[in-house]
């Protein structure tokens, strides 16, 4: 039996006919194709959308809209996420709402992500659509056109039917799991996560900040000041053309950089991992600048071992590990949504403005995990299970 005929949105009327008729329901099921492999940017390449049925025994309708084959805005659906009624629902939402954010500054509300609601609901650390699928809808899905380059027109039918799957299930995981969050009354939960996706700051990359995410070894703080520039220049001159980081250069290359500093082209020539062409041009010009920046600067960034989250107590951080694991399973949440590793490390050297220390989450581990850091509770062994024993 052939597969049914996908409907593709190409014009703005047809987008505004569509992001009306979803308006009249409760909420709408989304995703997105895009390529970011030439990029700084993502480039979007199609959305995805369907509706829940309007009345028993009637389907719910969805549709692929398709930014790049026709003349379209997408304005209507940026009224749609201004929507309050009309709840958006994503999977792991983090990367389809940074597109729409840095295409119109625009954030979907109400929004609910299936991905962290499955975390509080016991689902598992960071789960996957396709097991949602299988666990909820107790449906297979086909994932061959996984890799498909979503630029290129026109789709055939099998890319359609893929690409559509990702919010037709979407739309029984998302009712399963509202349903489990209101039994269990920890839909807050699941707000008190998404306000951070809904917050701008979450999507913007400051340059000055960029070089926090390099990974070093050396907390000399002239290092770091030299790495602080040379990734400062790295992002600008990435966000400025719209290319992506590692082609200006890789953190590899940006660590040997830091270490030879270089003061000519010359020197940039003896480089074992500069891309060549970063060592003339442009790029040159901004690496040399930037080394002298950094090698002259009197704004020196601290040495790591005194950041926030080093280990301060192992075996305190060991003990919280303990602690950690009993109290996500006793709560059937996933233990890394309420505290990573680092947060661990940080309570155990002192540190107190941690989210695992507020919210839902100090209810659930914090309390507990500030109490066994001042010495006021211990952990024992009780039949297997990790039990709490008060100290004094």
């Amino acid at each position: 039996m052939p597969a049914k005929e996908v409907k593709t949105i190409k014009t703005t009327p047809e987008l505004a006919e569509f992001c009306d008729i979803a308006k009249t329901r409760p909420y709408v099921t989304l995703d997105t194709e895009f390529l970011r492999e030439r990029s700084y940017y993502s480039r979007l390449c199609l959305i995805q959308a369907a509706l829940p049925a309007p009345g028993r025994d009637q389907p719910g309708e969805a549709v692929l809209i398709d930014p790049i084959a026709g003349d379209l805005s997408l304005e209507p659906l940026y009224d749609l996420f201004r929507h309050r009624p009309t709840v958006k629902v994503f999977h792991a939402a983090r990367q389809d709402l940074e597109i729409f954010y840095h295409d119109a500054g625009v954030l979907p509300q109400p929004l609910f992500d299936t991905q962290i609601a499955a975390m509080v609901c016991g689902f598992g650390e960071q789960v996957s659509y396709e097991t949602l699928v299988k666990r909820i809808a107790r449906a297979p899905l086909d994932k061959s056109s996984r890799f498909t380059d979503w630029s290129r027109r026109p789709l055939s039918s099998d890319q359609a039917q893929y690409a559509l799957a990702d919010v037709t299930w979407l739309r029984q995981i998302y009712e399963h799991l509202s349903g489990r969050l209101e039994k269990t009354g920890r839909a807050p939960w699941v707000e008190e996560e998404v306000d951070v996706l809904l917050t701008p700051s979450t999507y913007v990359t400051r340059p000055e900040d960029a070089w926090q995410r390099v990974r070093t070894r050396s907390g000399s703080p002239r290092f770091l000041a030299v790495v602080r520039e040379l990734a400062r220049f790295r992002e600008n001159y990435a966000q400025t053309r719209d290319v992506p980081r590692s082609r200006v250069f890789k953190d590899d290359a940006l660590i040997e950089l830091a270490s030879t500093r270089p003061q000519s082209e010359a020197d940039l020539g003896k480089s074992r991992l500069l891309l060549r062409e970063a060592r003339k041009g442009d790029i040159a010009t901004g690496i040399l600048a930037a080394v002298k920046q950094g090698m002259e600067t009197s704004d020196l960034p601290k040495p790591a071992q005194d950041e926030p989250g080093r280990v301060g107590n192992p075996a305190l951080s060991e003990l919280l590990r303990v602690l950690l694991k009993a109290k996500s399973d006793q709560a059937n949440v996933a233990a890394k949504l309420i505290a990573s590793s680092s947060d661990l490390d940080a309570i155990a050297s002192g540190a107190r403005d941690l989210p695992a220390l507020s919210g839902w989450r100090a209810e659930v581990f914090g309390k507990d995990a500030l109490r066994l850091a001042r010495g006021e509770i211990a952990l024992s062994a009780d039949s297997g299970n990790v039990k709490i024993v008060e100290v004094g």
